[in-house]
C-alpha cells in the first residue's frame, strides 16, 4: 500500500549550493537522499513530494556546510501482508515470475502462478495444462502478497500467489468473468 508520511530530520547542504534558494537545495538534497530508500518501518521510499518546514540552518566547524531542520513529507510503498497488488509481469524464469508493482518486483513461484499444473516453455513463457492460460512478460496481472521480507535491506523480497479466485492475468480474469455472465442466464432459465 502507498502512504504518505510526514518526516523530519536535518539535511544537509554543502556551501556551493548556499547561495540558491535553500527550500530548493534542500528538496533536492532530500529527493537524492531519500529517494529509494528502504526501511523495515517506512518500507520503500518512492518521492519526496514537499518540504514543509525549514528550521534555522547550523553550520558545523570544520565541515562549512550548512545543517537545517526539515518537516517533509515522502511517499512509501510498504507492502502489507494478503494486499491485492497489480502489476506488470517483468521477467518469466524456469521456477516462476516476476512481477513489477512499482519500485519493487515481486516473486511468484511456478507453483503459485496458477491452479493447474505449469510449464516453463521454450518461448520463455509458463502455461498451464488444463487451462491453457499462458502467463508472459508485459502481462497486467493482479497478485496477493503471501510474504515480505526485509532481511537484506537492500533488496526487500515480496512473496506474491495468483493461485486464487479473480487473481492472475487480467485478461483471465475477463475471461471468466463473462463465463459466469453468461451462465448466470442459463441458470436462471433451467431454474423457471
Amino acid at each position: 500500500m502507498f502512504y504518505e508520511i510526514e518526516v523530519k530530520s536535518h539535511i544537509r547542504i554543502p556551501p556551493r549550493e548556499l547561495e540558491e534558494n535553500i527550500k530548493e537545495s534542500i528538496l533536492k538534497n532530500l529527493k537524492s537522499t531519500f529517494e529509494q530508500f528502504i526501511s523495515q518501518d517506512l518500507g520503500i521510499v518512492v518521492d519526496v513530494s514537499e518540504v514543509l518546514e525549514v528550521g534555522e540552518g547550523v553550520i558545523i566547524p570544520g565541515d562549512g556546510a550548512a545543517y537545517y531542520e526539515t518537516r517533509f513529507k515522502i511517499i512509501v510503498l510498504k507492502p502489507e501482508m494478503q494486499e491485492i497488488v497489480i502489476g506488470k509481469i517483468s521477467e518469466i524464469a524456469g521456477f516462476g515470475a516476476f512481477m513489477n508493482i512499482g519500485p519493487i518486483d515481486g516473486m511468484i513461484h511456478i507453483s503459485q502462478t496458477m491452479d493447474d499444473y505449469v510449464s516453463f516453455t521454450k518461448s520463455g513463457e509458463l502455461q498451464g495444462k488444463e487451462s491453457k492460460h499462458i502467463l508472459k512478460t508485459n502481462d497486467k496481472c493482479r497478485a496477493r502478497i503471501i510474504a515480505v521480507s526485509y532481511k537484506d535491506l537492500t533488496s526487500p523480497k515480496i512473496g506474491l500467489t495468483m493461485r486464487q479466485p479473480n487473481l492472475g492475468s487480467i485478461a483471465w480474469i475477463e475471461e471468466d468473468l463473462k463465463k459466469v455472465a453468461k451462465e448466470k442466464p442459463e441458470k436462471a432459465k433451467k431454474e423457471k
